[in-house]
């Protein structure tokens, strides 16, 4: 019988505090789900003071960051790389009741005399993950059952499950699933029990149908998965964070977008990706206010409905290839966001 995916796994693409994609992190730790808690205030990112940080406040945090159950509260000064010297403290305390949806929704109280000393710090539970890859984004599927991690048979596998797992580590579009590994990368321990069944669709494995089933598999039928790295965007060369020239971050490199086919949708995407108000459309003589980029132009066509989530799912010609020069570079305005829990 087909039951839901019992996995609550790590993705970093949920809303945050201010409904950005990118306004809490956790910084230090060895996957996306555990580290030092940093916010984004004032277009920089502060550590958070641990004065009534507890279990019901990392729960929150959890949930917001679709990172499953909290499993511990922390020391931020655990976690590497330490803390700069001038690096900010959040103005403010966060007092939840555990029920929350995101810390935004919790009780606040101002932050007297914190030091990075107090930092607080998050751990939450991961359930999957690639294993023995060159970085986190490529490896060995893993999951976490039952709290023993298990390799996964290529039997029942699919690119569409791989897209899943690629989209819960917070990692960019799945390129590549190889069922076996070399010997070199081959699991060691338990082999899962389960089949997933999943559309590609989901944000997570969590929201696919899987089975139980009975299997003779070997480690040398272990599934590998690779995904891009991270999206990244942000807009640069404005008086605040929304607004400026468009940069993605592809590859470890950013670079600008070409503005063929870019409309008025795309501009809202980008503006609720960065936590913004809505998209303005001034003239054209201010968007080329914010000069032209130089390197790389990774996107061209790229044709937004406007409903989605990050500018990554819009359609677009293909990472890097394009028939423009920098004086097609988009620009984006948008709204203030209204003061809210960061700015107050």
């Amino acid at each position: 019988m087909a039951l839901l995916f019992s996995l609550i796994l790590a993705i970093c693409t949920g809303p945050g505090i201010l409904g950005s994609l990118s306004r809490v992190r956790l910084v230090g730790g060895d996957h996306r789900c555990e580290g030092r808690v940093e916010v984004q205030q004032d277009e920089e990112w502060v550590t958070v003071c641990d004065d009534y940080w507890n279990m019901d406040a990392v729960a929150v945090l959890c949930r917001e960051l679709d990172c499953g159950e909290a499993k511990k509260t922390m020391s931020g000064t655990v976690y590497g790389p330490v803390t700069p010297k001038d690096q900010k403290v959040f103005t403010h305390l966060f007092r939840c009741n555990g029920i929350e949806e995101s810390l935004s929704q919790c009780k606040k109280e101002d932050a007297i005399g914190c030091s990075h000393a107090e930092d607080a710090g998050a751990v939450c539970k991961q359930s999957v993950r690639l294993a023995d890859g060159p970085g986190r984004c490529q490896g060995r599927v893993e999951v976490k059952f039952q709290g023993e991690w298990s390799s996964v048979c290529q039997a029942g596998w699919s690119f569409a499950v791989a897209k899943v797992v690629c989209r819960q580590l917070g990692c960019g579009r799945a390129t590549l699933t190889r069922r076996g590994c070399n010997k070199a990368t081959q699991g060691q321990g338990a082999i899962w029990q389960r089949k997933a069944s999943c559309s590609g669709q989901e944000v997570s494995l969590q929201y696919c149908l899987s089975e139980v089933w009975e299997h003779n598999c070997t480690h040398n039928e272990d599934v590998w998965v690779e995904c891009e790295d991270p999206f990244g965007l942000k807009l640069v060369g404005g008086r605040s964070h929304c607004e400026g020239r468009l940069e993605v971050l592809h590859k470890g490199e950013w670079g600008s977008v070409c503005d063929d086919g870019w409309g008025q949708e795309a501009d809202r995407v980008v503006c609720r990706q960065l936590g913004c108000g809505e998209p303005l459309s001034p003239p054209v003589k201010v968007r080329r206010r914010f000069g032209p980029g130089a390197g790389r132009i990774w996107l061209d066509d790229v044709n937004c409905s406007g409903k989605e989530l990050s500018l990554e799912q819009c359609p677009h010609r293909s990472w890097g290839y394009h028939n423009c020069n920098h004086r097609e570079d988009v620009a984006v305005v948008c709204e203030e966001q209204q003061p809210g829990l960061l700015d107050a």
